[in-house]
């Protein structure tokens, strides 16, 4: 092997949890809730000292973190809440409140956090990650009693100073790459769904028919997302005052009868709608970020409601789309904050190709051929969201990852998957280089590009 295997698994990826963001909210409140938790291990002779919790934010938590709902995400999880069973309106209601003190019990005492204890610190630093957050634990006189220093590092997930990764069980078929993927496909004769469902039983122990149910469930809130983004109108939270699009694009494609622009226009419908969602702070599932969160679900939406493509076929492509983001993380990254939106919204895209590639019947190169077309029409997209919100330019751009995703399959569908030039390996390679050459005003800090001229304008 070329490098370690992937071991990443398929509900680390898809995770439920509330927009707007993987690595700005949802990464933040399993930081505190992890942190409150360690908490509760302290000496007693510590507990009964604690009084607060205190947090500051680095990197491109404190540039975009106001917009991203950071200061209450980290609050919330340190007051328990862990992101797939948060209360909708719990953030808004923190952010609404931000000198309000809340208290959370500690052993023999208790410990008192509000959003006004959560300090935006220095944009440049020296972490080893971007989105970095230091949380301690303090006396009643601001003497730290506990420090520890996280970093979210994209898609939900969290590492800490001194993180070990956890072990888990060996994978059945190793591959670090698309290359060795693909040779896995050929030497064992197996489809890519086969692969990873036998690798996610083998690393988590988990049983075939509990990963079924669990992805099955994935699915069906991707779904929801979409049907509450169609429902709903009006603006959406912050002071851009965007309008939802998701409903007026509905509505008009019910008007395009007979026409070819209906089946795009209910694809952008799908993708407004949940990428709405998202950046109204609605439970949405990270795919693979809450960035990119409105891709999939376009795409499921859509082969199943108006493709009319079995259930079956569903999980099974789900699992090649897996893949592609497995790839992906584990050679580059899907975080905007190292390496631009080609890391969320061009991963999501590539995935997305790769299920509709797959979930039409198609070999496992076409596969391939679909996801590497997405992701090298996106190299290079900076992560520029205006004023911190994931409103402008990101929900249209998760519309315009979808169609590039479909196109994407469609053109790699209709020619020989052997004469495709490049491969994924090779624009999964081109985009890790690109972000880290990428200047950090344009890595999700909201320091350059559309952040600063549209407000120029």
């Amino acid at each position: 092997m070329s490098q370690a295997c992937i071991t990443t698994t398929l509900f680390d990826l898809f995770k439920v949890g509330p927009g707007p963001s993987s690595s700005h909210t949802i990464g933040p409140m399993k930081a505190g809730h992890h942190f409150a938790q360690n908490c509760l291990e302290l000496p007693r002779d510590v507990r009964v000292r604690a009084a607060r919790f205190r947090v500051r934010l680095y990197g491109s938590l404190s540039a975009t973190g106001t917009g991203h709902g950071t200061d209450a995400a980290v609050v919330a999880g340190l007051l328990g809440n862990a992101p797939e069973d948060c209360p909708p309106s719990l953030l808004q209601t923190l952010m609404d409140n931000p000198h309000t003190p809340h208290t959370r019990p500690l052993g023999d005492g208790e410990v008192t956090v509000s959003v006004s204890d959560v300090i935006h610190d220095a944009v440049i630093h020296d972490f080893p990650y971007s989105n970095t957050l230091v949380i301690e634990l303090t006396d009643e006189a601001g003497n730290t009693l506990y420090l520890q220093e996280y970093y979210s590092v994209g898609g939900g997930f969290i590492q800490w100073k001194g993180w070990v990764a956890p072990e888990l069980g060996e994978p059945v078929h190793r591959y670090s790459n698309m290359t060795e993927l693909r040779a896995i496909v050929k030497e064992k004769g197996l489809n890519i769904y086969e692969i990873i469902l036998d690798n996610e039983m083998a690393i988590t122990g988990a049983s075939r028919p509990a990963i079924i149910h669990s992805l099955n469930e994935i699915i069906a809130h991707m779904e929801t997302s979409v049907r509450r983004g169609l429902d709903a109108e009006g603006a959406l939270p912050g002071p851009l005052k965007v309008q939802r699009k998701a409903r007026m694009l509905w509505q008009q494609a019910t008007r395009l009868h007979a026409s070819p622009d209906q089946f795009l226009t209910r694809l952008n419908a799908y993708a407004f709608a949940t990428a709405e969602e998202n950046a109204a702070g609605g439970v949405i599932v990270t795919a693979p970020t809450c960035g990119s969160a409105g891709v999939m679900p376009a795409l499921v939406y859509a082969l199943r409601h108006e493709l009319f493509i079995g259930d079956r076929a569903i999980r099974e492509a789900f699992l090649a789309a897996a893949a592609v983001g497995f790839i992906a993380k584990h050679n580059a990254s899907i975080a905007g904050a190292e390496v631009g939106c080609q890391g969320e919204i061009g991963v999501a895209s590539a995935m997305a190709a790769a299920f509709v590639a797959d979930a039409r019947g198609y070999r496992s190169r076409v596969t391939e051929n679909a996801a590497e077309v997405a992701l090298e029409h996106h190299l290079g997209i900076t992560c520029d969201p205006v004023q911190g919100y994931v409103q402008i330019p990101c929900i249209e751009r998760n519309a315009m990852g979808a169609l590039k995703a479909y196109n994407a399959a469609v053109i790699t569908c209709g020619t020989d998957p052997y004469s495709q030039r490049v491969s994924l390996d090779a624009a999964i390679a081109a985009m890790a280089e690109t972000g880290r050459e990428m200047s950090c005003k344009f890595k999700e800090t909201s320091l350059g590009g559309l952040a600063v001229s549209m407000v120029a304008c």
